[in-house]
């Protein structure tokens, strides 16, 4: 994927036209707006704000063009756009101004946890009400049509369940997608510009103690209050694990690093945490909750002290 980082280096209309075509073909290939929002956090990051924003403007607009031919929607297309770009080039501005690839991964959880709260203050229903209507217009015709041995009742109780962390969970999948195209985009920017930049970056990816303190207290709310105070908690903890998901990989890669057959454990271990994180999302808690308490105990420091006896 280097030759795409190159080619939108280029200059602005190379940029453009990569951009917004990746956009267009994410709408039938979703994993392809990952690479067209690494496009704009890589043009954001190396040639500064003023021309982040022209190229996800003029993006926007070449996208509705060509979305009234393919998709016969100009405003979709251009709204499509627009939201999708909007966010990484705000973060990608964090990054650049900070240099801190911590802060920058916080401040996108903290736009996450603020999406989740305007939601339930906006909300005329309850959240969690919004969201079963929702599921079970999805499920309604598969359940109609399903054989007499699947259990209805359990899968529908399961959807009453899900629906009460759906907020949650959508704010975190956001977060998570903008997230993964500034890491590419900073990916490709330590490729052509500082070699082995972004992998020292990354591994040294940390949390402020107030801002791990008030996840402890967020999670402990979920666990003891009760109603819609401890929906809400639980809602809000659910953008955290992103955050503290890499840095608990960021420990594991210092970890495997150290070892002799890293070569072959760094492939095996991202590729299953990749299919793991599809299957279930909730089998990577325990790296989350490795990266929560590494703000405390400090795992790469005691490893690295390790690796150097």
């Amino acid at each position: 994927m280097r030759f795409l980082a190159i080619y939108i280096m280029r200059g602005r209309m190379q940029a453009i036209m990569v951009i917004a075509t990746l956009a267009l073909l994410s709408m039938k290939i979703p994993p392809l707006s990952v690479v067209s929002t690494g496009g704009v956090a890589l043009v954001t990051l190396r040639h500064g704000i003023k021309e982040g924003f022209w190229v996800l403007l003029i993006a926007a607009v070449v996208t509705a063009i060509l979305g009234s031919f393919l998709i016969a929607n100009t405003q979709f297309a251009f709204a499509y756009g627009i939201f999708l770009w909007l966010p990484i080039w705000f973060i990608a501005i964090v990054l650049r101004v900070t240099r801190n690839l911590g802060t920058t991964i916080e401040t996108a959880v903290f736009l996450g946890i603020l999406a989740v709260i305007g939601f339930y203050a906006m909300s005329t229903a309850p959240p969690a009400q919004f969201w079963n209507d929702i599921l079970n217009y999805m499920m309604g015709p598969i359940l109609e049509t399903a054989p007499n041995d699947v259990p209805i009742d359990e899968i529908k109780l399961s959807i009453e369940r899900l629906g009460r962390f759906m907020t949650g969970m959508v704010a975190a999948g956001s977060v998570f997608g903008i997230l993964l195209g500034l890491m590419l985009g900073r990916w490709w920017q330590s490729q052509l510009f500082n070699p082995g930049g972004f992998g020292q970056e990354f591994i040294m990816i940390k949390t402020s103690p107030k801002f791990a303190m008030g996840t402890v207290v967020i999670i402990a709310v979920a666990l003891l209050a009760g109603g819609s105070v401890s929906e809400l908690a639980w809602n809000i903890s659910v953008p955290l694990v992103v955050l503290y998901t890499f840095i608990g990989t960021a420990i594991i890669h210092v970890m495997l690093a150290a070892r002799k057959n890293a070569k072959i454990m760094m492939p095996i271990f991202y590729g299953t945490m990749f299919i793991l994180s599809i299957m279930n999302p909730f089998t990577i808690m325990p790296i989350a909750f490795a990266g929560l308490a590494d703000t405390w105990l400090n795992f790469r420091a005691k490893i690295s002290n390790q690796t150097n006896r």
